[in-house]
This record gives C-alpha cells, sequence and structure tokens, in this order.
C-alpha cells in the first residue's frame, strides 16, 4: 500500500524549524497548563443555556476533566435553578473522583469473550472508598493506558519500524508524501517538547488529544485547508493505533465488577451499541445507558432490550434500570471557541433530551420508568 501522489492543488506545506522555539514552548505550556484563566472560569460558571423547567437531574456520565468541581457547582446552579431532585456523580477516565455523596469513574477493561476493549461506569457512596485501596490500584494501572496509547500514537508516525501502519493510515485518509512529512515534522517537535517538559506536564495531559490540540495550535502559521488535511491523517493513524492496542493492558470485566461489587458499588454498561456483544455476556451490572450524544440511534431497541430482560430475570434479581447520560467533556468548553469540537462543546451536564421525546417516552412508560424514578431506584440502590 502506497501514499497518495503530490496534489498540486493542495496548500505547499512549509518546513517545520528544527529548533524549538520560544512560540512552541509557550503554546505548549498552554496545552499542558490545568490553571484556568478568568474568561475560562466564565465560560464554565456562566451557561449559554439554562433549564429552568428542568426540576430533576440526572448526571451519571460526564468528565470534569482539568474544571475544579467547585466551579461545576456553580455551573449546575445556574443551569437549573428550579431543580429538586438530583443525582450527579462525575465519572472520570480511570480516575475516582468524589462529588457530595458519591463517588464516580468510568473504566477501560477488556472482555476477552468477545475480544473487545469495553468501558464500565463505576459509582460508589463516598464513605465506601476508604476500603478502596485495589481498586484505587487497577484503576492507577489502567490510567497509564492513555499515556501508552500517545506514545504509540507518535511511534507510528515517527518510528519507521512502524511505517506500515503509517502507510495504511495516509492511503485510507488520502495523504500524500509531503503531508506525512509535515506530520511526522511536528509530530516529532512536539515528543521533543514533551521530553523537554516532562517535569511540568501533569499525568493527565499525556492522551491522544494532545497531538491533536497541537496541530489545531498549527493554524497561526498554516492554512486551515492544510491543518484540517493534517487533522484527518492524525485521526487515520489513532484509528490504525488503537485497532492494534494491546488489549491484554486492561483489567478484565468480571475482574472489576467483582472488585466494585465488594465496595458495595453500582455498575452502568454507558454505550452499549458500541459494543453490542456485552449485552448478551451477561455481567452483573446495574443497567444499561440506552442513550447518549454519541449513542442515539437505538435508544428504543435498547429500552426493549431491558424490558425483555426484566421479565426473564428471577424475582429475587434486581432489574436493570434504564439510565441516559451526557457524556460531557467539560475541558471541550475552555478551549479557544473556533477551535471547539462543535458535538462535544454542546453536550451539558444532565441535560439528556431523550427523557422528554414524545416517541422515546412511549417505551418508558412501558418500562414504568422516568427521569425522576431512576434518580431515585438508583441512588437507594447506591446507599445499599
Amino acid at each position: 500500500m502506497t501514499m497518495a501522489a503530490a496534489n498540486p492543488s493542495e496548500p505547499v506545506c512549509a518546513p517545520c524549524p528544527e529548533e524549538i522555539t520560544e512560540w512552541d514552548q509557550r503554546t505548549y505550556a498552554q496545552l499542558v497548563s490545568t490553571e484556568l484563566t478568568a474568561e475560562q472560569r466564565e465560560r464554565i460558571t456562566h451557561p449559554n443555556h439554562v433549564y429552568p423547567r428542568q426540576d430533576a437531574v440526572l448526571a451519571v456520565h460526564w468528565h470534569p476533566e482539568c474544571i475544579p468541581l467547585d466551579l461545576v457547582q456553580r455551573r449546575i446552579d445556574a443551569m437549573f435553578p428550579n431543580r429538586c431532585d438530583e443525582l450527579i456523580i462525575p465519572t472520570q477516565h480511570n480516575v475516582l473522583i468524589g462529588y457530595g455523596d458519591f463517588c464516580g469513574v468510568e473504566v477501560d477493561c477488556y472482555s476477552a469473550g468477545f475480544n473487545r476493549k469495553v468501558q464500565l461506569l463505576v459509582h460508589v457512596e463516598s464513605r465506601r472508598v476508604q476500603d478502596a485501596g485495589v481498586f484505587r490500584t487497577m484503576l492507577a494501572h489502567t490510567f497509564k493506558y492513555r499515556a501508552h496509547q500517545l506514545v504509540e500514537f507518535m511511534d507510528t508516525i515517527l518510528q519507521p519500524s512502524l511505517e506500515d501502519r503509517l502507510q495504511e493510515a495516509a492511503a485510507h485518509a488520502g495523504a500524500d508524501a509531503r503531508l506525512v512529512a509535515f506530520v511526522r515534522a511536528w509530530t516529532g517537535k512536539l515528543r521533543r517538547l514533551m521530553d523537554r517538559n516532562e517535569a511540568i506536564t501533569p499525568p493527565d495531559a499525556y492522551k491522544n488529544k494532545l497531538l491533536m490540540y497541537w496541530f489545531d495550535e498549527l493554524r497561526a502559521f498554516h492554512d486551515d485547508l492544510l491543518i484540517n488535511h493534517a487533522l484527518v491523517l492524525l485521526k487515520a493513524v489513532k484509528a490504525v493505533v488503537k485497532a492494534n492496542f494491546s488489549l491484554e493492558y486492561f483489567y478484565g470485566t468480571s475482574e472489576v465488577i467483582e472488585e466494585v461489587r465488594g465496595l458495595g458499588g453500582c455498575i452502568v454498561v454507558p454505550h452499549p451499541e458500541q459494543f453490542w456483544p456485552i449485552l448478551l455476556a451477561g455481567y452483573d451490572v446495574d443497567g444499561y445507558e440506552v442513550w447518549n450524544p454519541q449513542s442515539r440511534e437505538y435508544t428504543e431497541f435498547l429500552i426493549h432490550v431491558v424490558n425483555r430482560q426484566n421479565r426473564e430475570r428471577s424475582r429475587k434479581d434486581r432489574p436493570i434500570l434504564i439510565l441516559m447520560g451526557d457524556d460531557t467533556h467539560l475541558g471541550e468548553k475552555i478551549r479557544p471557541p473556533e477551535l471547539q469540537d462543535p458535538d462535544k462543546a454542546g453536550r451539558q451536564i444532565g441535560v439528556q433530551p431523550a427523557w422528554d421525546d414524545l416517541a422515546i417516552r412511549k417505551s418508558l412508560i412501558v418500562a414504568n420508568t422516568d427521569r425522576r424514578r431512576v434518580i431515585e431506584d438508583y441512588r437507594a440502590r447506591l446507599r445499599g
């Protein structure tokens, strides 16, 4: 497989300066910084959308990222001024975080039965996590996989031994040799910046989007068409890396579930349509997320699946709950507006329009559930 021939209609790729410039260093420091400017804090605490009619807030799948939870609280207060019931639990990737009476985390794990990486939302009452030493150690190990994947992402671009993967991605992205050279040069510079700034780089910064954000910043010097095509190539490389990433790195799904149950915690399968076999695996979980902004095509079908499974369960078994998640990534909201991902930037904590969709509500009525009932039932389950 070979890369596409050069396209003379595309912008010329200006050479990447070999030396690390003041702009390079300043931009890198900004990308990895967790300090918020006054403007960013204002953007978090003064949301563009307010929901005065929503009196119940369910938010058990969202990511604070680098946003302090006191600012998140102010945002929620502003968005839902008339709420009278809530269940709000953050689910950072592989980091257990508390908010009020509960802690949460989204865990990456491995299901050997169908050879896929899957994710679980874990929620635990805060008073129970003092005994969560083993679970925290498991999370700390899994947390590192994102940094390992970033290294593999960059190595795929930089290392001759992985040229076949790069060629595969370039062919998929329609990238010619000039574009590949451009991406390789600026990826190499980011790698040198990472090595130089290891002491000031927080662990959470080492994730695939660091490379994507770096190329977004290059719009200061390069044509948007060029950067857009470079990002297409990067996304293709990322897909190849994920397809080849070792699943043995993760703890098994059953191991994670067993540890969570030992803490008295609860487990929800997020966006199961992304890994359908989990619906048949018979895992000991409390609920399925039937809707989120990434997974909304099969909501009614998933509600019917839950109904059918609940009818087949014995009376002594607790029913599977129907949940929805907003999958908000608050870090996206503090990026420069012109560089935000519109889909991610549009997500809001506690906002799941499917609860109020007339067609979906018919299925929810048959399932004898709604947002307020789920809040009540799941909160009671968490408190044991």
